[in-house]
């Protein structure tokens, strides 16, 4: 039996959103599902005393300049095609995030996921803004009332931050970060190693 595959992630991150694209093929090509974790980024750079790439490559040109290189060759290799970096970032994930966590809890995860990620990384939507989760979640046809309902729910609140809790407590320091089992990838170019691993 194979081992599980988890995929922690939050929708503030671009390479949780290349890696998103992606994971179907991996999927397909390893014949395991791919178990999506919520968690919240800030929270886990707070637990980890990690900061954002931006922050840490802010005087560091060169860097920058390679990490924009490498997403290019990245969106390339994959044919993604709809990806433009949000003008708003970075944004306040967390009541997009919690609202995962109740999509999870109402039965409407996989399209939410795929609604907020679209919504972040190819509409360049304010998602900062409550309206704006309100009309992604409408043109999704979601149940938006009841979503942005359970997203202030104790229970929702409580499943986030015990899932960016025991993130930390596994060696996870950001996102998108990978589970094989107890073995953990991070980032968008381990993903050939993930995909190794599953297949072993």
């Amino acid at each position: 039996m194979k081992a599980p595959v988890q995929f922690l992630f939050d929708f503030g991150s671009p390479n949780a959103y290349l890696c998103h694209k992606v994971l179907p093929a991996v999927e397909q090509r390893t014949g395991v599902a791919v178990q999506y974790v919520p968690i919240l980024l800030g929270g886990l750079f707070k637990l980890s005393n990690n900061r954002s790439p931006v922050e840490t490559t802010a005087d560091i040109p060169n860097k920058r300049a390679y990490d924009t290189l490498e997403m290019k060759r990245f969106i390339t290799k994959h044919a993604i095609t709809q990806f433009k970096f949000n003008p708003f970032f970075p944004v306040n994930t967390l009541h997009i995030m919690r609202g995962a966590v109740a999509a999870q809890a109402q039965g409407c995860f996989a399209p939410y996921v795929d609604a907020m990620f679209s919504a972040m990384w190819e509409q360049g939507r304010n998602l900062n803004e409550a309206t704006e989760m309100l009309a992604v979640l409408q043109n999704a046809e979601l149940d938006a009332k009841g979503l942005l309902e359970g997203a202030q729910d104790p229970d929702v609140k409580a499943k986030l931050m015990a899932n960016t809790q025991h993130a930390f407590e596994r060696g996870a320091f950001g996102s998108p970060t990978f589970f094989v089992g107890d073995e953990m990838y991070f980032g968008k170019d381990r993903l050939r190693d993930m995909e190794e691993a599953i297949v072993q």
